[in-house]
């Protein structure tokens, strides 16, 4: 029997994670776990597929603490270092699997990539590093992985121009700070939005809890799940009670079905 599609939450947390070091506010010494968050990044299980979008500081700890035991493909929003800081570890898949993983970005972000990792480009006497394939996406232009068809939507992170994902009902965005008309008409029809919201007081690179509730009103979703957070946004448990009855905030291991 096949099993249903979902989508796992392997790091709901901004780029310092929470708790952040150094900090004691009740968020960061919460004793609930769902205060405890890693940087941001999921697993989409799709017919029995493993696609993973971003591939941050903590990605060796999720691949063990979720028992994953490899992967399909990966997706990059961008090249920023809490999404893309663990491209090295994907060696260890490398060498029990012995295949190389393609990567899916915009071109922005390959050469970002290529930048902070150099010397996976250019030691070519070293042969334990890490083995994948950058592949350029284009904005809005559908491509395939094993027969699942996505769409790299085009949104807007301070001055950046970085990339959400369509998977039919599934659409998973963050690090947003703006969503253009084009982009919204692309996302409406999704059922379950991934979105961020990173504290309740505005940002200059990201939505602030207002803004991405604005934006989900826009696009109408059945449900929406709030991830990229802070622990400026409150607790957990405080947050959610303040939210719409279709919205919550995502936490880590959390896995949805779509």
């Amino acid at each position: 029997m096949t099993s249903p599609n979902s989508i796992l939450f392997l790091g709901t947390g901004t780029s310092v994670g929470i708790p952040m070091v150094g900090c004691t506010c009740k968020v960061c010494l919460s004793s609930d776990h769902k205060d405890n968050r890693l940087r941001t990044s999921a697993l989409v299980r799709i017919q029995n597929k493993n696609i993973q979008i971003d591939i941050g500081p903590d990605f060796r700890y999720q691949m063990l603490r979720n028992n994953i035991l490899d992967l399909t493909a990966i997706l990059l929003t961008h090249d920023h270092r809490d999404h893309v800081a663990g491209l090295d570890d994907l060696r260890a898949f490398n060498f029990i699997h012995e295949k190389k993983y393609d990567i899916y970005a915009n071109s922005e972000t390959i050469e970002g990539v290529k930048a902070q990792f150099g010397f996976i480009f250019t030691n070519q006497l070293y042969k334990s590093k890490a083995q994948f394939e950058l592949i350029d996406i284009e904005k809005y232009k559908p491509f395939e992985i094993e027969n699942i068809t996505i769409v790299p939507i085009e949104i807007t992170h301070g001055t950046q121009s970085i990339l959400g994902f369509r998977f039919n009902e599934l659409t998973y965005i963050t690090d947003a700070s703006k969503i253009d008309a084009i982009a919204l008409e692309k996302i409406k029809g999704t059922k379950i939005l991934v979105l961020n919201a990173l504290r309740e007081t505005v940002h200059p690179t990201h939505f602030s809890l207002s803004q991405a509730l604005e934006i989900i009103d826009i696009i109408k979703p059945e449900k929406t799940y709030l991830t990229h957070i802070s622990h400026h946004l409150g607790l957990h448990l405080d947050i959610s009670k303040k939210l719409p009855a279709n919205v919550f905030l995502a936490y880590d291991q959390l896995e949805v079905s779509f």
